[in-house]
């Protein structure tokens, strides 16, 4: 038996090949097993269900994304140059298969598939989590919560739009993400700008205020 890393990828990799033949929702693990030539103990060892194997799916994509971060050339990135190539790093992951990763997010969203759907919730936000790091970025308190909520809509937006792009290389996605990521940037700047201008208003008032006391 292969090591325990390339056992599990194996296992990975067979289960999108049987679902790029037929569909995801087709997939059954004991195909996997005797695709494989192995039980479904085995199989067991590595993933308790086959909705274990779409997390499995994601982490991969979560770790090439990482990866990314890691080019010589990506700290001399701006912020929004590194969300675009983490973002798209992570959907080109995805690519050789994107129609059973469709699949497989239409079938978290079915009606009563609560059980699926909040560790979903938990693994979108998992992923955002790791595009910070990777990004570096390091805004604490309320600007921190804007800016999660900000990047959990536009990689949303984006994988969604990904979906259903046939451009070449996701030629259009590229273009999507780029255009929102120009927005969000604008929008921050204007909100920022203005609180500023805010907290500016307030202080002199507040200094005028003492004075007159005073």
């Amino acid at each position: 038996m292969p090591d325990n890393n390339h056992f599990r990828e194996a296992i990975i990799d067979t289960a999108l090949m049987l679902g790029s033949l037929s569909s995801w929702e087709a997939v059954r693990l004991y195909d996997i097993a005797a695709e494989l030539n192995i039980s479904l103990d085995e199989i067991r060892l590595h993933f308790r269900e086959k909705e274990d194997l779409v997390d499995a799916w994601f982490d991969r994509a979560d770790s090439l994304m990482l990866k990314t971060a890691h080019s010589t050339h990506f700290l001399n990135l701006s912020t929004q140059q590194r969300l675009h190539c983490l973002i798209m790093a992570w959907l080109d992951a995805l690519a050789p298969h994107r129609q059973v990763t469709k699949q497989m997010i239409c079938g978290k969203l079915e009606p009563g598939h609560l059980h699926i759907q909040i560790p979903g919730l938990m693994r979108i936000s998992r992923t955002v989590q790791w595009i910070r790091e990777a990004a570096q970025r390091d805004a604490t308190s309320i600007r921190r919560a804007l800016e999660e909520t900000a990047l959990t809509t536009l990689y949303l937006m984006t994988f969604y739009y990904w979906m259903r792009d046939s451009s070449k290389d996701s030629r259009h996605t590229r273009t999507f993400l780029d255009d929102h990521l120009s927005l969000a940037k604008w929008l921050d700047h204007t909100i920022y700008d203005h609180r500023c201008h805010q907290s500016d208003k307030t202080h002199s008032a507040i200094s005028a205020s003492d004075e007159t006391v005073r």
